[in-house]
């Protein structure tokens, strides 16, 4: 994979379905655009603070399975296996099946389906990109690259559609630091507006999975990283104002009347479907990116003997690592039965935060000492701004982070009755200096 296709895996999972809906939730809440602007770009810089921290280690260890990697070789096997539990058991398919099911009523809006097919429709999504990742990563990286570069092609295109059409006006966004009426308490709104920036940004760390299949690693991933993250930034900033140009702050009813909203105002009658394509379009790349890097991470664990020995092997024929494909994507498909994937996705946030924060933390352990411009700035600013979005999710609501936490806390002996210590072994890691 080049740096363009890097850049999109960066860029995939974090611009998904968020981006239509999170913009308007924070705008009403926070009441003022400025407010609004200083909450994306605050998160943008503890967000590149962390793709500064992951493409260290990424260079570090050119390996498939990312955080999985990096926590084995900073704190030892025991922590690296509760991370790779969490992810196989609850985290990757929890999100792979929100995704899908997320995508579901816009493709009904798009072809103008019955609403009795809405339940096969994940399904079919979930499917055809296990069959898609598992018959060829030329084929899959390629197809996941060209929907993410397109999609970001398509984003700014509505924004310059809505400067050049004459449907946005400046003095919607006037005055910008006055608080409309109806928002919420100053701290609370920040608060939950900063949450919710976090996990719109939420998958960048996904290049670091694929790290072995990037060419030149010590040149492309850094800028994947930090480029990514940047693109990111600017993407949220111009379609939030492009957003608010269009369809002032109290007009705003809800998210998902919101994009009715700015459809009908860009396009008129044709609005919910150009609309529902866009939203589709970005869902869709988001979960191709998932589907193609979490897998990496059951594929590490087997190959350090940590995990089931099938999801080492590759595909005698493609390449591939079919059997990981088909173990996340089976996952997906059971959480989605059980159709909980929203409460599940809940308890595991908390842990998964840690794990981030883990991860780059585990920068100031290793035998090499760090030699950036940005260290250790960079990772002090990262796990301050981890351990304020943790807080903020106990004080919110402490049961299911302690759940989340426990169910984390369940693999140790999940590992110690399935893996035995014989078993599991330190892979070799070769770097190029």
């Amino acid at each position: 994979m080049g740096l363009p296709g890097t850049i999109a895996l960066v860029m995939g999972q974090s611009i998904a379905l968020g981006i239509f809906l999170t913009p308007a939730a924070m705008a009403k809440s926070l009441g003022a655009p400025s407010l609004l602007a200083a909450v994306w770009c605050g998160m943008g810089l503890i967000t590149l603070c962390g793709a500064l921290c992951y493409s260290e280690l990424a260079v570090r260890y050119p390996l498939a399975g990312g955080e999985y990697v990096y926590l084995r070789e900073g704190y030892g096997s025991r922590v690296a296996f509760l991370y790779g539990w969490m992810s196989a058991a609850v985290l990757d398919p929890g999100l792979a099946a929100a995704l899908a099911v997320g995508a579901a009523p816009y493709v009904l809006a798009l072809t103008g389906g019955s609403a009795r097919y809405a339940y096969w429709i994940p399904i079919t999504i979930l499917v055809s990109l296990a069959v898609l990742n598992s018959v060829g990563t030329r084929l899959s990286r390629n197809m996941m690259a060209s929907a993410n570069l397109l999609k970001i092609g398509v984003l700014l295109c509505l924004v310059g559609w809505a400067c050049v059409s004459g449907h946005a006006s400046i003095a919607n966004l006037l005055p910008l630091t006055e608080r409309r009426p109806g928002s919420e308490p100053i701290f609370g709104a920040i608060a939950g507006a900063t949450v919710s920036a976090f996990f719109s940004f939420g998958g960048w760390w996904e290049a670091g999975k694929i790290a072995g299949e990037v060419r030149n690693p010590r040149r492309n991933l850094p800028l994947a990283f930090t480029g990514g993250v940047l693109l990111v930034t600017a993407v949220y900033l111009l379609l939030s104002f492009a957003f608010l140009s269009v369809v002032p702050l109290q007009r705003i009813a809800s998210n998902t009347a919101f994009v009715a909203q700015f459809g009908q105002a860009l396009f008129g009658n044709l609005g919910g479907k150009i609309l529902s394509g866009c939203v589709l379009l970005s869902v869709l790349g988001g979960l191709m990116a998932l589907t193609m890097a979490a897998p990496r991470v059951y594929y590490a664990m087997a190959k350090d003997g940590a995990f089931w020995a099938a999801c080492g092997r590759l595909h005698p024929r493609f390449g591939t690592p079919a059997n990981a494909v088909l173990l996340q994507t089976g996952l997906a498909l059971l959480v989605l039965c059980f159709g909980a994937f929203d409460r599940i996705l809940s308890f595991i946030i908390f842990s998964a935060v840690c794990f981030l924060a883990l991860s780059a933390a585990s920068l100031f352990r290793v035998e090499e000492r760090v030699r950036a411009w940005w260290f250790p700035a960079a990772p002090v600013v990262f796990l301050l701004g981890c351990a304020v979005i943790n807080l903020m999710i106990l004080m919110h609501d402490p049961i299911p982070a302690v759940l989340g936490l426990a169910i984390v806390l369940c693999g140790d002996p999940i590992r110690r009755f399935f893996f035995s210590k014989s078993q599991v072994t330190k892979s070799t890691v070769v770097i190029n200096s």
